[in-house]
């Protein structure tokens, strides 16, 4: 019932912190923005009055992308630790399960950009898969600074470490590898400076490159799918580091007060998020590698740290 739970809150709650995100970037640029529900607007329109264009030359790796891509988003939603820190299935919660599993819905988008054959789409999936490969190490190297401290790489057994001793949430070994993280966490949901999701000039865009060829139910699932991807990567950094308020048993008020928590931590990092990028400039492509080269150094200094200080691994 919890793990559905958290499978509701992310689909329900994804569009709608994209459209806070996309609400405080417009009254920070003095604009009036769309509001709020408009995500869910839109994927409504694609839902209802659109239909599903599929290019000519283009097989079932196009037409299953969009599927895989909700169906890893939805499985993570399912099995991490957003609500509380007993875990669903053991397997799935683990870092490597949950690295692999996000990476999978990516590849599948990249498949799907080079096999409509088209420029934007080489253009986009070569882009996505270099941003990918410097990406995915941080991402595993990062959480196994965590791992070393814990014993064990399940991302329930972390959390529950980290709420047991709320002291470790000052260590080095965490301000490094949450620093680490939360560049990958720009880099994997296409955010600036690494990427501008609200831009589709053709020299600078990543993700919309790809998925430029999809329309009706097939967009909406792609773009449900990346709001879901920004609110679950956003809940694991928010309960990896500051996991106060997640619950430890499943009693009913233990629940709500997970639940809320959850809430508030994911919508005050979108909105830190969405500060920040309105003072931010876009990147060149070729300056990309350095800023994730730097933040894969910063986890490796956090595995260092997490066995070179006191307390540090177990």
């Amino acid at each position: 019932m919890i793990a559905l739970l958290q499978v509701v809150l992310m689909t329900a709650g994804a569009p709608l912190l994209t459209g806070l995100m996309r609400q405080i970037r417009a009254r920070f640029e003095g604009r009036a923005g769309a509001g709020v529900l408009q995500p869910w607007r839109d994927l409504r329109k694609l839902l209802r009055r659109k239909e599903s264009v599929t290019p000519r030359g283009t097989g079932s790796v196009f037409r299953t992308a969009p599927v895989v891509l909700m169906a890893t988003t939805l499985l993570v939603a399912f099995a991490a630790p957003f609500v509380t820190t007993i875990p669903v299935l053991p397997a799935v919660s683990d870092t490597f399960a949950v690295v692999a599993l996000l990476a999978l819905g990516t590849a599948a988008l990249v498949l799907a950009g080079l096999d409509t054959g088209t420029a934007f789409g080489g253009m986009g999936a070569s882009r996505e898969i270099t941003v990918i490969a410097l990406v995915e190490p941080t991402l595993l190297v990062a959480i196994l600074a965590l791992s070393a401290r814990a014993g064990t790489t399940d991302l329930s057994a972390i959390v529950s470490s980290t709420v047991d001793d709320p002291a470790r949430v000052g260590s080095p070994v965490s301000l490094l590898a949450a620093v680490a993280l939360i560049i990958v966490v720009v880099a994997e949901t296409g955010r600036l400076p690494v990427d501008n999701p609200a831009t589709h000039l053709e020299l600078t865009m990543v993700h919309e490159a790809m998925v430029l060829e999809y329309a009706g139910p097939d967009l909406a699932l792609v773009e449900l799918a990346s709001s879901m991807r920004l609110t679950v990567f956003l809940g694991l950094l928010a309960n990896l580091f500051v996991p106060w308020g997640i619950a430890t048993t499943t009693t009913l008020p233990a629940v709500l007060v997970g639940v809320a928590a959850l809430v508030v931590k994911i919508g005050l990092l979108g909105v830190l998020l969405a500060g920040a990028e309105v003072f931010l400039a876009k990147l060149r492509l070729f300056r990309v590698p350095e800023l994730l080269a730097g933040s894969f150094l910063l986890a490796l200094l956090a595995v260092a740290a997490s066995y070179v200080l006191p307390g540090g691994a177990s």
